[in-house]
């Protein structure tokens, strides 16, 4: 397990990684999980104080703006408590492996070099991932 957690976080993690990347499929809302985790294991940034999946979840500022969607408010799947459970107990996907931060900047626009002055990772479908600088969240590589 790379991090501990509840029934109740497990549950809100598939729901907000519904909630950010519905759109995306499996590999879209397991990369917005690998997000999720990545905050609650770093110790750098803004996640210094951050240690659990519930303080990740509703982090305000910086926190996601999926918990004010109305995908975010319904029960969760069984495929999406497994999809969540996989990127809780250390699957990763690559452009989000080291990630802490995406957007969604439009499908016909493209990524921003930056990000909370972060450099881009990559792109996956409408999901820009942005990476610390090596070294600096050294938990994350």
């Amino acid at each position: 397990m790379l991090i501990s957690y509840t029934a109740k976080e497990l549950d809100l993690v598939a729901r907000l990684m519904r909630a950010e990347a519905l759109g995306e499929g499996n590999l879209g809302m397991l990369m917005v999980g690998n997000v999720i985790v990545n905050r609650a294991i770093a110790t750098c940034d803004i996640f210094k104080d951050i240690r659990t999946l519930y303080d990740v979840i509703y982090q305000n500022p910086g926190g996601f703006s999926g918990v004010n969607s109305s995908l975010f408010y319904s029960s969760s799947t069984k495929l999406e408590k497994e999809l969540a459970k996989r990127v809780i107990t250390g699957e990763y996907y690559y452009p989000a492996t080291h990630s802490l931060w995406f957007y969604a900047p439009g499908t016909k626009n493209s990524c921003n070099s930056t990000f909370y002055g972060q450099p881009l990772a990559g792109r996956y479908k409408n999901h820009c991932f942005y990476n610390p600088q090596q070294g600096t969240c050294k938990e994350l590589y």
